[in-house]
């Protein structure tokens, strides 16, 4: 699966235009990259360097002959040494090729790294380069075509490249295939029996849904791989040493000790056992690697079927890379690692890390930790048990993923405690890999997974997040808990991007995500609870079941606070409420229509609780399907009590919970969520007349012209010609100094005009002066500066400040519209309306791109201040449409631009017809790659 790029000697050699540019060219580290597969394994990319000639050499004599056609044109089985030369000696810019490699050995043992697949580039003009792969047959059908083109797009869209062209053998379908289907506009033509392709490289919505489609899949692979693991081996430090056991002799005793009671499905293989191992079945002592591995043959690499799927590493850190390497190429799919002592204790321990998942990628695995509390699965007749967990917990539908070890502790006796099952429960540790981002792929495809939960004490990937939840969460309900609520305080050892966003964004990149936040570990399990065992619920009318009026009235007042709306069906039963009278209101609290929901409260104050009330309402709400929870005294979880079995035989459990305030808020928020389901999400927004190629332009000629590490400030020129390229329109101001000038350039832009002073302390002050409006003539604009030279004089010390004359704009109500670049979340948007009270007050709405429709509208409405806009105190309603329009093209700006350090509209006046932009402020800096490139990559 190639296309051509041959040597010299072939015919249809794409030509260099010029000469290398010398023999050692800067490495672009970079570029180097683990991915994962179709299949679920994961192979190392990197950039090809001239030691690789024997590597290459060897690939292409492991060639078949059709795909060494394929690839020059020609049955080409060895290269000459003028071949080699050419190919792996590139000057990294107007000549690239990537390489797909994994670790092999010689003939005498000797380790290696063998070439599994090479995707290059040669630039025919400053734009444009002709592209070229080659796919080592067993690597075929397996997506590595795939991905080599996502990463050498993204290296020649760095290097200026904005077109591809190849040269394809119609009998290539395979690579034809790889172009067609990878999203981009794609043309083609036979030309003397070749076929022709070309194509842009700028992203489209197309090749984005089609990277994150195979990023979902091979990801989702590799957790399935993982999680439906069977034959697991325990690599432990052995026995104690006279200093004593350590950690690690602790945590692999502990898996010993949790598989002999209750091994589930597992066969687990116990190699350097820390202490005595009981003689039970599914579990096996081993005294050597070689014995360990003897069911490995590893003949296909990371593909062969061995003998282990899962590894679980409980020795010191200075060992584990040596036992990954050990299984490289053995079949084993993951390696988690239980013990500590990584990133957490400083630089070295982060180098010991990276090393460990570079070892572990490069020979096919995935890793889960370091400091991982483990993996279990509930599956019936195929349950796993690689966990530090005693016992493992019951069967249910809740998908349970966590980080730290001592957060696992707590979730497992919560669950236990509560009696709610789980189809799997997974401990990342210090996520250096594996992530809840790879566990929520795979439980959006999982039939025994109905419900998502996630406690995450960090987040490394905020965008790629975004994503997946609000694709996961438009299937199945997601519930979260973010550790320290704002998302960041970052754990020892998590290796998280620094950020400068407020707050107040994870909560609206939560929002915008559709997934339902909890503010702790009780609540994300009353939420669970629910969402497990109860339907969805129709809407937000809540009929309410109290033991007394008062608790009625509580529960109602909490009910409105929830944003539940209470039904005219909710009453009381009196305290000596006979049998009857019991089945009677709660038949009319679950008639057809009679409310969506329903919280039954009861609380006896002298007559003890007869369980009569639970049997009704447990009965009816099975009977019907009306989602319902309960606080009844003594009651709580998942209590046989108020269990029943509904018409199609399906049983029914209603939770319980220990205060009615506690049923209503999980209530509330699955209703919010299920409304969430319903409503349109809309489209990702992308307005007419963009020209996102002619900015790129602009910004790196800016960049290229700039000094320093800071970047630079636009001119007022240059930001109204950014700003164009997105469709928005920036209104001209001259800028002045005298009364001369001013009036001059008043005759110029057209009476009547604005003055205001150029200084940022004053420019939006009305109050203190800085800004006239509706001048109307000469005389009126001289005396208007001598105002504004005595405002600046006596607020900011200025004898000669600089003041900008500007047309006046149509009347209406002035609004920000700021994004910038976060190191962590990536692009950012807020919009508020203009003014004091709103930056004081902190009246903004905040917007991660790409966003839809409406999202976009969603935040100009949702500023408390949002009324102005809408014609509050009889006020002429203002554009929304027009509004929103230019907030969208700002988030496409700020989406398309990485190096958009900030950008700040300030005034946008939006007026009854149409909005004006009155001032605007750009800097650019030098963009590092955002989490979520537009390339598949693994962390590390």
């Amino acid at each position: 699966m190639d296309v051509p790029d041959t040597p010299d000697e072939q015919p249809g050699t794409p030509r260099d235009p010029r000469p290398d540019r010398g023999a050692g060219p800067e490495y672009p580290v970079a570029w180097e990259a683990d991915v994962v597969l179709r299949d679920g394994t994961t192979m190392h990319l990197r950039p090809l360097r001239p030691d690789d000639a024997d590597a290459i050499q060897r690939f292409q004599e492991a060639q078949s002959e059709r795909s060494a056609y394929f690839r020059f044109f020609a049955p080409v089985r060895r290269l000459t040494d003028r071949e080699l030369n050419r190919l792996t000696h590139l000057d990294q810019h107007d000549r690239v090729a990537l390489v797909a490699v994994r670790p092999g050995v010689d003939a005498d043992g000797r380790p290696r790294e063998d070439v599994l697949g090479v995707a290059r580039y040669d630039k025919v003009s400053a734009a444009e380069a002709e592209v070229a792969f080659n796919i080592a047959d067993a690597m075929q059908g397996k997506g590595l075509g795939s991905v080599l083109l996502e990463h050498v797009a993204a290296a020649a869209r760095e290097r200026g490249v904005r077109r591809f062209t190849a040269d394809v053998l119609p009998q290539n379908s395979s690579m034809l295939a790889v172009f067609r289907d990878a999203g981009y506009e794609v043309s083609q033509h036979l030309d003397d029996g070749v076929v022709m392709v070309a194509f842009d490289l700028d992203p489209t919505e197309r090749s984005r849904e089609v990277m994150a489609d195979r990023e979902h899949r091979a990801e989702a692979r590799s957790m399935q791989a993982l999680l439906s693991a069977r034959r697991v081996l325990l690599v432990g430090p052995g026995p104690a040493g006279p200093g004593g056991a350590a950690p690690e002799h602790h945590l692999a005793q502990r898996v010993v000790d949790a598989a002999a009671a209750d091994p589930g499905d597992t066969l687990l293989t116990v190699l350097g056992a820390p202490g005595p191992v009981p003689d039970v079945d599914g579990v096996t002592v081993v005294a050597s690697w070689e014995e360990a591995l003897a069911g490995d043959d590893g003949a296909d690499g990371a593909d062969g079927d061995g003998g282990t799927d899962l590894a679980l590493l409980s020795v010191p850190p200075a060992d584990a890379v040596d036992a990954v390497r050990r299984l490289a190429g053995r079949g084993v799919r993951g390696v988690v690692v239980l013990a500590a002592g990584y990133a957490e204790t400083g630089p070295d321990g982060l180098a010991r890390q990276r090393e460990l998942v570079r070892a572990a990628h490069a020979g096919g695995m995935r890793v889960v930790g370091p400091a991982s509390f483990g993996l279990l699965t509930t599956t019936p007749g195929a349950r796993l048990h690689a966990s530090l967990a005693e016992s493992s917990p019951r069967a249910g539908v809740v998908g349970m993923f966590c980080q730290s070890a001592p957060a696992a502790v707590t979730l497992t006796r919560t669950l236990e405690r509560r009696g709610l099952g789980v189809s799997a429960l997974v401990s990342a540790g210090h996520r250096a890999d594996v992530s809840g981002n790879d566990l929520m792929q795979y439980w959006q495809d999982d039939a025994r997974t109905a419900v998502v939960c996630l406690y995450l004490e960090s987040i490394g990937n905020p965008r790629k997040f975004s994503r997946i939840a609000r694709r996961l969460a438009g299937v199945k309900p997601v519930v979260v808990v973010v550790a320290g609520r704002s998302g960041q305080v970052v754990p020892p050892g998590h290796a998280v991007r620094a950020t400068r966003a407020p707050r107040r964004l994870l909560d609206e990149m939560l929002r915008q995500s559709g997934v339902i936040r909890a503010e702790n570990t009780h609540q994300l399990m009353d939420v669970a609870q629910v969402l497990a065992h109860q339907p969805l619920p129709a809407g937000g009318r809540v009929g309410i079941l109290a033991s007394s009026a008062a608790l009625a009235a509580l529960v109602a007042e909490a009910a409105a606070a929830a944003g539940l709306v209470v039904a005219a069906s909710s009453d009381f039963l009196l305290p000596d409420a006979t049998d009857e009278q019991i089945a009677q209101v709660t038949d009319a609290l679950y008639a057809p229509g009679a409310c969506d929901v329903v919280v039954a409260v009861d609380v006896p104050v002298v007559v003890p609780r007869t369980g009569a009330v639970a049997r009704a309402v447990a009965e009816a709400a099975a009977r019907t399907g009306r989602t319902t929870v309960a606080s009844m005294l003594g009651l709580s979880g998942l209590p046989d009590e108020l269990a029943a079995t509904g018409p199609d035989g399906t049983p029914v459990r209603i939770p319980a919970f220990s205060t009615p305030e506690d049923a209503v808020t999980a209530l509330g928020k699955v209703v919010t969520y299920a409304r969430w389901r319903t409503e349109d999400r809309g489209t990702h927004v992308r307005p007419d007349g963009v020209d996102a190629r002619r900015a790129r332009r602009l910004v790196e000629g800016w960049l290229a012209d700039a000094h320093g590490g800071d970047g630079r400030v636009l001119t007022q020129d240059q930001t109204a010609e950014l700003l164009d390229c997105y469709g928005v329109r920036l209104w001209r101001s001259r800028t002045v100094r005298t009364a001369d000038e001013a009036v001059a350039a008043a005759d110029a832009i057209g009476w009547p005009v604005a003055l205001k002073t150029a200084s940022t302390a004053l420019r939006h002050r009305t109050d203190l002066g800085g800004v006239r409006l509706d001048i109307a003539d000469a005389g009126e604009l001289r005396a208007d500066v001598e105002r504004l030279r005595q405002v600046a004089l006596e607020v900011l010390g200025e004898e000669e400040p600089a003041m900008e004359v500007q047309a006046m704009a149509p009347v209406g109500v002035p609004c920000v519209i700021r994004s910038g670049e976060d190191p962590l979340f990536g692009p950012k948007v807020s919009f508020g309306l203009a003014g004091d009270a709103t930056d004081l007050l902190d009246d903004v709405a905040y917007g991660i791109p790409p966003l839809t429709d409406v999202d976009v509208a969603a935040m100009v409405r949702t500023v408390r201040a949002a009324p102005r806009l809408f014609g509050y105190g009889g006020a002429p309603e203002a554009d929304i449409d027009a509004l929103e329009d230019v907030l969208a093209r700002v988030s496409v700006l700020a989406d398309d631009l990485p190096e958009l350090a900030s950008l700040e509209l300030y005034p946008v006046v939006a007026g009854s017809v149409g909005v004006s932009v009155l001032h605007a402020v750009v800097r650019l800096r030098s963009a590092a790659q955002r989490a979520d490139a537009p390339r598949r990559a693994l962390p590390g």
